[in-house]
């Protein structure tokens, strides 16, 4: 792989990773249409989201070390007998809240036989030469984005998340990590929406919720990937992720402003435009 499209696949990562227009839905047309393809280019896709998992680190790093406080302030509550569920706000109760949206994530290791996992399964439509079900997964998304915002302006997003919203994002994540494009960002933080989760809230949840899961990708893809033999060029390789990042803490801003500025209808309006564009461009073998 050259530079070049080093440099380009991890800007469009970046960009679309925190943006609610699918991450691995744009990498896997940009990879199509560069002629970038294989075991590879799956790993490399896994090493770029290494790259905005920086960036979510570099702008919440506030909240993610008040996390961690809360954290051992949990282990410690759970071993004196003064951890009481109801009485769990702000920052203990989002970790709590992390808790139930991590547990839907089990299904993707259920076995499917032939020692093959659904996620090993999944993997497979990011691997093809298609891009058929990208266009369909854009216009879910579209969709899905459109339906928040009607409903966001039905009624007053003010509270933060609880058991049955912190599952539903989980699911909503569990969908975004099968299917190249359904945006993870998008799904999650419009289902908190749905949900009449606030906007500002569900963008920090949605963001620092995706660190395990990217982790464990990183983790489970990297071994598979050292089992199967596959290559990768460092230089191009490093560009990458460290462009993801830089790109990506500019857009996690750009995302807060677009937020309050109401504008998450448009992107809605882009996943159904890029959802028939490619659905055409499949169709007619291009």
């Amino acid at each position: 792989m050259s530079i070049i499209k080093a440099i380009i696949l991890g800007a469009v990562q970046g960009i679309t990773e925190f943006l609610p227009i699918s991450s691995s839905g744009h990498l896997s047309l940009f990879q199509h249409f560069l002629g970038v393809g294989g075991e590879g280019s799956l790993l490399f896709s896994v090493l770029l989201h290494l790259g905005t998992l920086i960036a979510v680190f570099i702008v919440f790093h506030k909240t993610i070390f008040e996390l961690v406080v809360e954290f051992f302030g949990h282990i410690k509550d759970i071993f004196t007998g003064n951890f009481k569920f109801k009485e769990l706000n702000g920052k203990k109760k989002m970790l709590v809240m992390f808790v139930f949206s991590c547990v839907p994530l089990l299904l993707l290791l259920l076995p499917i036989g032939n020692d093959m996992k659904l996620m090993d399964w999944l993997s497979g439509f990011s691997e093809d030469d298609s891009i058929l079900l990208e266009g369909f997964c854009f216009l879910f998304t579209g969709c899905l984005l459109l339906t928040s915002t009607y409903i966001s302006k039905k009624k007053t997003l003010t509270r933060e998340v609880n058991t049955v919203d912190s599952f539903a994002v989980g699911l909503a994540q569990v969908f975004a990590a099968a299917f190249p494009g359904i945006s993870r960002s998008g799904s999650t933080i419009s289902t908190g929406m749905i949900c009449g989760v606030s906007k500002e809230y569900m963008v920090e949840y949605s963001f620092i919720l995706g660190i395990p899961a990217i982790l464990v990708a990183n983790v489970v893809e990297l071994k598979d990937a050292v089992d199967a033999g596959a290559q990768l060029e460092l230089l191009p390789t490093i560009i990458g992720v460290i462009v993801a990042a830089v790109v990506g803490v500019a857009c996690i801003k750009l995302l807060q402003w677009i937020l309050k500025k109401d504008m998450w209808k448009y992107f809605g309006f882009y996943c159904l435009v890029i959802g028939v564009v490619t659905i055409i461009c499949s169709a007619l073998g291009l």
